[in-house]
């Protein structure tokens, strides 16, 4: 029987999916933490990558009181 699997490409794409989707709920999460994702999604390969810059870029502007 025949498995496929996901490519890594694909894991680590759903895997910045997941870390700004966190982000964007977590006011509480330290600038640095934002930097180091937006770097990650940098050097990211994806179609998403344009959405998920974007989100980020939103969440790091966005004024500290919700």
């Amino acid at each position: 029987m025949q498995m496929t699997a996901e490519p890594s490409s694909m894991l680590a794409t759903q895997a910045l999916q997941q870390q700004v989707a966190d982000a964007m709920g977590n006011n509480a999460l330290p600038i640095s933490k934002l930097l180091r994702l937006m770097w990650a999604i940098e050097a990211e390969s994806s179609p998403t990558k344009e959405r998920l810059r974007a989100q980020l870029r939103a969440r790091i502007g966005a004024p500290l009181s919700s």
